[in-house]
């Protein structure tokens, strides 16, 4: 009941979007960095700007997602703890907190992990973390009145050549189109149907 959210993004103007969905949803307030010079800014520079904004927000946990919808690379809450010097506990499909630890279970492909760390700490979540949460009337009329803080890099004191798509350290180099779905493979069972689906499967080294 005491305990403080602020959500946090980085990114253009109609970023801020999302941190109104946010508010709406419960969150007490909100802060946007935004800057021309981070256009094109890749995961390290990401993490940098993240860090640097969390730190001058203050904070006991930093909760994130596992990826972005984009890369889906997966690094920046990793690079994020080892830049704000805290332990990080990612991938939970549980979190809870108490008596000044986090904890939390990550689920493998043949078994589950318990895990925790000592705040303050960085977490990543999965999809399964959690029941959805749906913004109401009364929380979107609430969330008008909670401030949302703008912020550009030189209220975080970093330099517009650590950042950008000219100073990032990776880059994409080209893109293709996703090939369209073709029709899969027809298999009529007329008394030899087994037989054809396990050739199929042994063709394909699923078996």
């Amino acid at each position: 009941d005491d305990a403080e959210v602020t959500v946090l993004t980085v990114g253009p103007e109609d970023a801020k979007d999302a941190l109104r969905k946010a508010l709406s949803m419960g969150a007490d307030k909100a802060i946007h960095v935004e800057d021309d010079d981070l256009h094109g800014t890749d995961a390290i520079g990401t993490s940098l700007v993240l860090a640097k904004a969390i730190e001058k927000a203050g904070y006991d946990l930093v909760v994130s997602g596992m990826a972005s919808t984009d890369g889906t690379m997966g690094v920046v809450p990793a690079l994020l703890a080892e830049r704000l010097g805290v332990p990080q506990v990612t991938l939970l499909s549980e979190v809870s907190v108490e008596d000044g630890t986090v904890k939390g279970r990550r689920d493998g492909d043949a078994a589950s992990e318990q895990l925790e760390a000592s705040l303050p700490a960085v977490v990543s979540v999965t999809d399964q973390s959690g029941e959805a949460r749906y913004p109401s009337f009364k929380g979107i009329m609430a969330a008008k009145k909670k401030p949302v803080e703008s912020w550009d890099l030189s209220d975080l004191d970093i330099d517009a050549d650590e950042v950008g798509l000219e100073n990032a350290y990776t880059t994409v180099e080209s893109a293709t189109e996703r090939p369209a779905r073709t029709a899969g493979t027809i298999v009529k069972d007329e008394g030899e149907g087994g037989k054809q689906l396990a050739e199929f499967l042994a063709g394909q080294k699923f078996i």
